[in-house]
């Protein structure tokens, strides 16, 4: 998530700068021919091509508003799941303990429990945001040769690259007993697997009396709301922008880039006999704005991609870690994740 208020004018030539020198040596080739051969016929009327020009643009903010929607629900779904964590972990304090007559568990048996539910939770968080960000067949690591060494380069400086990100069998060794760990690792849904280990173990805790049968449907409850906010995340994820929406965007807009200096070459004529150089520059930034405008959408659909436009998930799960081990009054307390480049992740 980038997070400065702008973007320097670095940080949009980085983005987009490349693409204003082709546009500006497509535009210088189309006025040389114009003036520098009796082909004529190279111009067209500019009315047509303004209709061109108010449908795309029409259609690039249809997309981009779809492409947004995508981006906020995705972290409307992140803000469920800190706020469900931090009321799981109230609710595993108040809820586990004896409630008999006769204490049926000790001090130590109640608080080993509690713990483990607490940090079989933190490692559903990082499972999950690590199988998020599994790349799918249309985002952009996974183009052409071009598109993927851009979005590599991308990820490094503006996306997960940022971050020193310890592997997730790390962080499963870390908070899951041995036994589970070895189970869990081999599933394809690792997630899903760790939720059901949770209501299995809630229903062992209620066999031993630490908690009672309205307060385990409570906690039971509370685990599938994160089943619902983990199928969230993963529709987001594994049902791109439909891509007769996406792809036909980029050409329409390719198409008005190619006419666009046929058709402001004549307009620029008009004003004299020099004048028709100066619609080189104007037309390369023309067709930049579009261009730009297009790749904004591009870029945003996708909110759990590893760039710089990603949901901060890797801070959000950071946040909820160290909410839910002050609950446990533990002392060992990771540091926030911060923002470098101007990015969180």
């Amino acid at each position: 998530m980038f997070i400065q208020k702008n973007f320097s004018f670095r940080g949009v030539l980085s983005f987009g700068g490349f693409h204003f020198l082709w546009q500006l040596a497509w535009a210088s080739i189309v006025t040389a021919l114009f003036v520098f051969t009796e082909w004529k016929l190279i111009s067209i009327p500019w009315v047509p091509l303004s209709v061109i020009a108010t449908a795309v643009a029409f259609y690039i903010g249809f997309k981009n508003n779809q492409a947004y929607d995508r981006l906020w629900e995705a972290r409307k779904i992140w803000g469920g799941i800190v706020n469900s964590s931090r009321a799981w972990g109230s609710m595993v304090k108040a809820y586990v303990r004896n409630h008999k007559d006769e204490p049926q568990s000790t001090d130590q048996q109640l608080q080993e429990a509690i713990s483990r539910l607490f940090y079989r939770h933190i490692a559903w968080l990082y499972t999950l945001r690590s199988q998020l960000l599994i790349p799918t067949p249309w985002e952009h690591i996974n183009q052409g040769k071009h598109v993927s060494r851009v979005a590599e380069k991308r990820m490094n400086r503006f996306g997960v690259g940022l971050i020193d990100d310890e592997n997730t069998e790390d962080i499963l060794k870390k908070h899951l007993p041995t036994e589970e760990y070895q189970d869990l690792i081999n599933f394809q849904n690792t997630a899903t697997q760790i939720i059901d280990y949770q209501s299995q173990d809630l229903a062992e805790i209620r066999e031993k009396g630490m908690i009672e049968d309205f307060r385990h449907m409570e906690l039971q409850g509370e685990l599938n709301t994160f089943y619902e906010l983990q199928g969230k995340c993963e529709r987001i994820k594994k049902f791109p922008l439909p891509r007769q929406y996406g792809a036909m965007s980029s050409i329409f807009v390719g198409i008005f880039i190619f006419l666009l200096p046929f058709g402001l070459i004549p307009e620029f004529q008009k004003l004299g006999e020099y004048a028709i150089w100066v619609s080189v520059p104007v037309t390369a930034l023309v067709s930049w704005v579009y261009l730009i405008m297009e790749l904004v959408g591009d870029y945003s659909e996708n909110p759990f991609e590893g760039m710089g436009n990603d949901i901060p998930m890797m801070s959000l799960c950071r946040t909820i870690e160290i909410d839910l081990k002050e609950m446990l009054k533990e002392t060992d307390i990771p540091k926030p994740i911060q923002s470098k480049n101007g990015v969180l992740m």
